[in-house]
């Protein structure tokens, strides 16, 4: 059975991809850049930022990446009032898999950004630990994962990592763990099939019921 299950946040427990598209977009408006289209934007989602940033535009000069990383934090955290939200059922999803596992995140997110949605959301209490990319090496670097297993003391083989993108399937593989895609987020199945998820599922709800017979 598995000890640990490591999830990424933006795509597959929170519902947040047209918020992150839209201040993506605003923070190369401020700057005079023009805006990357929704689907070219959305691709990025789930790496840190600064390569997020440097994926989405290659022909800026690497000075120009952090201006509008910071551009994007400010929209992000201040000024774009909208709120995503945690996909339908995902709490009480989380709360069922807290009573026979470990839970954690490992996210593309900023440390800020993750507290102040930890905080919102009341799940905080749900993780044993979590990483960001603004403190560690982003996906699909296999660090977060090995720094999280270190810390609660799991091995590799007893634990699953899900996510929505193949930066989260490759850092998996990078980290020799398993990983369970998700459909509903910003890579579609076969996709995350193609970059080593053992399986996807379509809808959160569908998790606990897999994770157990996998156990």
């Amino acid at each position: 059975m598995y000890q640990l299950l490591v999830f990424d946040w933006d795509g597959t427990l929170m519902d947040s991809r047209a918020k992150i598209v839209a201040c993506l977009q605003a923070a190369a408006v401020d700057l005079e850049i023009e805006p990357p289209p929704e689907k070219q934007a959305s691709q990025v989602i789930g790496l840190g930022l600064i390569e997020a940033v440097s994926r989405l535009f290659p022909e800026l000069p690497s000075s120009l990446h952090q201006p509008l990383a910071d551009r994007y934090r400010e929209h992000f955290l201040v000024l774009n009032k909208a709120q995503p939200r945690l996909f339908p059922q995902a709490r009480e999803v989380l709360e069922q898999l807290s009573s026979n596992y470990l839970l954690a995140v490992a996210t593309g997110k900023s440390r800020r950004g993750l507290d102040k949605e930890l905080d919102e959301t009341g799940l905080r209490p749900l993780f044993q630990a979590n990483r960001c990319a603004d403190e560690t090496l982003s996906k699909p670097h296999p660090q977060m994962l090995q720094e999280i297993l270190q810390e609660l003391g799991v091995n590799a083989v007893d634990t699953l990592v899900i996510g929505d993108t193949e930066f989260d399937m490759q850092m998996a593989g990078n980290a020799g763990v398993p990983a369970l895609g998700v459909s509903y987020g910003v890579h579609d199945s076969e996709r995350l099939l193609l970059h080593g998820a053992l399986h996807c599922i379509d809808a959160i709800n569908e998790l606990p019921e897999w994770v157990n017979k996998r156990g």
